[in-house]
């Protein structure tokens, strides 16, 4: 039985779903970043890389109070140990991207990026 007897699951259509909008949306803001870069748009740059940061942030707030309202926990069987580590570990990469970003968003503010050279503008966006 899926899921779990005395298990409630997270509504899809609330903050998974808005998380889910949260993350296409840093992707569009990190891709605005690296299109303001490659146009020397200084300043669309700077907007856009802070934007990114700023949602995931957000993301991880997020995430942070779906866990406080979860009706179950990691000790809860399969169910709950798998919910935690995926979605624990997902965050934890949020928040290495969010890291990195910020690196990079010191370095777009002390003007070290030229639209020819931001190798490490884009492997942060990678990640």
């Amino acid at each position: 039985m899926w899921p779990p007897k005395l298990i409630l699951p997270l509504r899809v259509y609330s903050v998974p779903l808005l998380n889910t909008c949260i993350l296409l949306s840093s992707g569009v803001s990190v891709t605005w970043a690296h299109h303001s870069i490659v146009s020397s748009n200084f300043m669309g740059s700077l907007v856009s890389l802070s934007t990114t940061v700023v949602l995931g942030v957000y993301f991880l707030a997020m995430q942070y109070l779906e866990y406080e309202e979860a009706s179950f926990s990691i000790s809860d069987g399969i169910f709950g140990g798998i919910f935690f580590i995926s979605t624990g570990f997902h965050g934890f990469h949020v928040l290495v991207g969010i890291l990195i970003l910020l690196y990079s968003l010191l370095h777009l503010s002390l003007n070290l990026f030229t639209p020819s050279h931001h190798f490490m503008f884009e492997a942060s966006a990678w990640y």
